[in-house]
């Protein structure tokens, strides 16, 4: 029983990393039927507040939005700290965490998620172990193409680890995570020993410490769920956190009470989500929570959807924890909230950076209502000086 468990777990782990190779560029073309064409004439935003952030990047065929949302994060907490932002390589944070993630699989005998997929804590744990460098300095691609395409890397990443979990020697030798390394790097290249910036010679380490200026000590990750106490830590069970980081829990209502007070102070955040929504739309820039389900709308329910802001459904505690149960919440993407705006009747929405590059109706932003992050978020990272006095005292911060 415990040996057919095992290869079950195994070729689950497997499937999954296929799965994440090739689910970015599924999900970007699941969602291009959602959208109007009169959707930017019909909503009329006015910025209430709009954080200062770098330029919107393209991830490319790769899952790696948990990458760039969070070094973008990154990018601005440099700007909030008063320094010159760098564009940070996405790809070095993703490197790191690939031969980490390997580790893990081989340590875990295969039966872990594989693959680009990532949390918004690899980066921050990436940057404490490994530090940062500028994207130039590192950016990736390393064998000919103008945006990333890791599907052929993944499977190759795959291919030896499942060589070494068989173990055909009948102990593990001692070169095998140099071997895995390599076949990283010679897709991505090599990691710099040191670099210049500004006339200035660097390691990755010292380039952290003494350019970017972050603590990583200063970053909590949260979420909402019914299932775990309020105000403890778990481990947050979905398949991308890879290394069973733990987040701090909180009440549903509570997520959109801190990234508010985050915003109001000054500080953005990093956002996991679920847009695999048919009232999210990337090409038109909107994304809520229809009042009523998808299915039971009418053909000129469907039609209007995108067109002008629309009615939402309540969000309770219990229709979040039952999205999440039922799958119809899942954590497949990362983006960067930004600031706040309002609607021509006066709701709320985050404004969200996100990195499909500037092809959309706001040159790659979006207006998210604050029911959809109360229903969708799977986690949230932020400064911790940036929670509410009462919800940080509450958590131990």
């Amino acid at each position: 029983m415990i040996k057919y468990t095992k290869l079950f777990l195994i070729g689950l782990a497997l499937s999954l990393s296929t799965l994440v190779t090739f689910g970015q560029d599924n999900l970007v073309n699941s969602l291009k039927n959602n959208q109007s064409d009169n959707s930017k004439d019909a909503f009329k935003f006015t910025e209430v507040i709009n954080l200062a952030n770098t330029p919107v990047q393209n991830q490319g065929s790769s899952g790696t939005c948990w990458s760039y949302s969070t070094n973008s994060f990154i990018e601005s907490e440099m700007i909030k700290a008063g320094k010159q932002p760098v564009q940070l390589s996405q790809i070095f944070t993703a490197r790191n965490a690939y031969v980490e993630k390997g580790i893990n699989y081989v340590r875990m005998h295969g039966a872990v998620n594989l693959g680009d997929g990532g949390a918004l804590h690899d980066v921050i744990n990436m940057y404490r172990k490994y530090g940062a460098v500028p994207q130039d300095v590192y950016t990736g691609l390393n064998y000919g193409t103008k945006t990333n395409k890791t599907a052929e890397l993944g499977d190759i990443e795959k291919g030896v680890l499942e060589a070494v979990v068989k173990n055909a020697n009948g102990e593990l030798t001692p070169n095998w995570l140099k071997a895995y390394s390599g076949v990283i790097d010679a897709y991505l290249g090599a990691v710099p020993e040191n670099f210049t910036f500004k006339g200035k010679k660097y390691t990755p380490k010292t380039f952290a410490n003494e350019v970017v200026g972050i603590n990583p000590d200063h970053y909590v990750e949260l979420s909402s769920f019914n299932d775990h106490p309020f105000y403890s830590k778990f481990t947050l069970l979905v398949p991308d956190n890879w290394s069973f980081d733990q987040v701090y829990n909180i009440k549903v209502n509570e997520i959109t009470e801190i990234i508010d007070n985050a915003l109001k102070n000054g500080f953005t955040v990093a956002w996991a989500t679920d847009v695999s929504e048919k009232s999210f739309s990337y090409k038109n820039g909107v994304a809520f929570v229809p009042e009523i389900p998808f299915n039971d709308m009418s053909l000129k329910q469907k039609a209007d959807m995108f067109n002008g802001p629309q009615p939402e459904m309540e969000i309770t505690q219990e229709n979040r924890q039952a999205a999440f149960d039922n799958y119809q919440t899942t954590d497949d993407h990362g983006m960067h909230i930004v600031g706040l705006a309002k609607d021509q009747n006066g709701k709320e929405y985050y404004i969200v950076k996100n990195s499909w590059g500037v092809t959309n109706d706001y040159k790659g932003y979006l207006y998210v209502t604050k029911n959809y992050v109360k229903y969708k978020t799977t986690a949230f990272l932020l400064n911790k000086a940036g929670i509410p006095s009462a919800i940080s005292k509450k958590l131990g911060l």
